[in-house]
């Protein structure tokens, strides 16, 4: 029984020791607190302890020891810095909305950074991957580029005349011309012009608008407003960046819109022709042999002339 009892006095004092090795009570506090998970005793000492982790390529533990100097040094001149280096190893770690949410913080909470223009990088950087992710699950495909564009806001309310933000509005309108919202796109490229005229961006964004005027106007078979206006502004796109690199695609584009709106205007010949109202498909048929005399509709328009001669004979 004795003998029992003395190990049991053992285990406790083990225990207790075991237990004080890693808890200690701290006068100022007033709480106990485990060395462990404490932070170093100065704000630079645990940059330097969490960048160690860093520069080790250990971006988990090197994310959780600057989280520890945000949190109990968050008014330190190195706590943006440690926020900043938290976005860098989300980035890392693949988790890119994470990464923004917390270069985004710098911007929220410490708005005189010196890291202001690296974070404005870096989120431009992390929208851009966004654009990039693409997951399937169970046969289905995600994306993100609704957060993207969410981002690309963003930088721009951060700074609207700042080194990404042109390039940002940009981005804004070709993500939503390549979901297919044309009349949406062209609102946002126009801001590109608005905003920001003397940016490296004017000059594809006029070329965008006209893209986005050439695919609205494949949604129309017989009205050739859209088809005109898409035309009239190539045109102008032309005349004023005759040498751009773009203007060789532009040519392309404007060739393809005058040859649907030969095709547009001998359908309509041929509608009226149908009808017995030859008269009226003369017009049409007349019209694209003379504004469109190469295209294979003005020797098909041709035929028909013809053919319709010979009934009426």
């Amino acid at each position: 029984m004795k003998k029992k009892f003395f190990l049991a006095i053992l285990l406790a004092l083990f225990l207790s020791q075991s237990a004080y090795a890693y808890w200690i009570w701290t006068p100022e506090s007033k709480r106990w607190t485990n060395p462990k998970f404490a932070p170093k005793e100065s704000p630079q000492e645990q940059l330097q302890f969490a960048k160690s982790y860093y520069d080790a390529k250990d971006y988990t533990t090197a994310l959780n020891e600057f989280k520890k100097l945000v949190k109990y040094y968050s008014d330190a001149l190195e706590a943006p810095e440690a926020q900043y280096y938290m976005g860098l190893c989300l980035e890392e770690l693949g988790k890119h909305y994470e990464a923004y949410l917390a270069y985004q913080k710098i911007i929220d909470k410490y708005p005189f950074s010196q890291r202001t223009g690296d974070v404005l990088q870096r989120e431009y950087i992390v929208a851009q991957k966004l654009l990039d992710f693409k997951k399937r699950v169970a046969g289905i495909d995600f994306t993100a580029e609704n957060t993207a564009i969410d981002i690309f806001r963003k930088i721009i309310e951060n700074a609207p005349y700042g080194k990404y933000a042109a390039a940002s509005q940009y981005k804004i309108g070709l993500t939503l011309k390549a979901k297919g919202y044309f009349t949406e796109a062209n609102d946002e490229f126009q801001k590109v012009l608005d905003s920001y005229p003397e940016s490296e961006w004017a000059e594809p964004a006029k070329f965008q608008i006209a893209l986005c005027a050439a695919k609205s106007s494949l949604d129309s078979s017989y009205d050739q407003t859209l088809t005109q206006e898409a035309q009239d502004k190539f045109k102008q796109f032309l005349e004023v960046h005759p040498e751009a690199e773009l203007s060789k695609e532009a040519d392309v584009r404007l060739d393809e819109l005058k040859g649907k709106e030969a095709q547009s205007n001998f359908e309509i010949g041929r509608f009226y022709e149908k009808q017995k109202a030859y008269d009226s498909a003369k017009i049409y048929y007349n019209y694209v042999m003379k504004n469109f005399p190469k295209s294979t509709w003005a020797q098909k328009a041709l035929g028909r002339m013809q053919d319709m001669e010979r009934k009426q004979k």
